[in-house]
């Protein structure tokens, strides 16, 4: 075995986990900014084709998320902590499924998605995955800690911001919906979407663990 080969064994894999981890949160911004055209779509076939857009993005974070796992078994030296990389990615793809799990039940159910609350989500879950890929793509050096921070406040935000989505929707619909199987339908789409703001910021505590062991 040669000199290089020998080295390439000792040196540490950080490169191939950011890599990995940036993909992720790439790929997220692209499905917020899908979500929110889905939500914006009149139309009920052109839907179901941004709809299946979706659906292939999150085949796509899956296959990155088991390359994640995969490397983790395979490299004894790791960038942070071995739980630490377990949780973001699992906080990550979760992002990823709850967006699309939204999206189809607005099909799935035949909901009208011309709602203010499904709007409201449709507007502020694209800027929380934005967030979610600034403070991922800091971890690579994490020389630039104030927009790692002021990205983490942000999901913060955001994700306060869905709670109250999600009850001024819950009370506009019991006010106004006069149809039972209606209600049902969209108070479950709002609990979905309210979720993807929720896994944001469960990613953003996982990076914050992250930047408080290692900053």
């Amino acid at each position: 075995m040669g000199f290089n080969n020998i080295l390439k064994i000792f040196l540490p894999k950080d490169r191939v986990f950011y890599q990995l981890f940036e993909s992720v949160a790439a790929e997220l911004v692209k499905m917020g900014d899908k979500l929110k055209m889905v939500v914006n779509e009149p139309d009920y076939e052109i839907r179901g084709k941004l709809i299946k857009e979706l659906e292939d993005m999150e085949h796509v974070n899956d296959d990155l998320t088991h390359q994640i796992f995969t490397e983790l078994g395979k490299n004894f030296i790791t960038p942070f902590d071995r739980e630490d990389i377990h949780y973001l990615a699992s906080a990550l793809d979760d992002i990823a499924d709850y967006i699309y799990a939204a999206a189809k039940k607005i099909n799935f159910y035949r909901v009208n998605p011309d709602d203010i609350g499904i709007k409201k989500f449709g507007d502020i879950i694209p800027l929380g995955c934005v967030q979610v890929h600034k403070a991922v793509t800091e971890l690579r050096n994490m020389k630039n800690m104030r927009q790692i921070t002021d990205a983490l406040v942000a999901i913060n935000s955001i994700e306060n911001q869905g709670d109250d989505i999600f009850d001024m929707s819950i009370e506009r619909l019991f006010a106004t919906e006069p149809d039972a199987k209606e209600v049902i339908k969209k108070r479950e789409i709002y609990q979905v979407l309210e979720i993807v703001t929720d896994k944001c910021e469960d990613a953003a505590n996982v990076i914050e663990s992250i930047i408080v062991k290692y900053a």
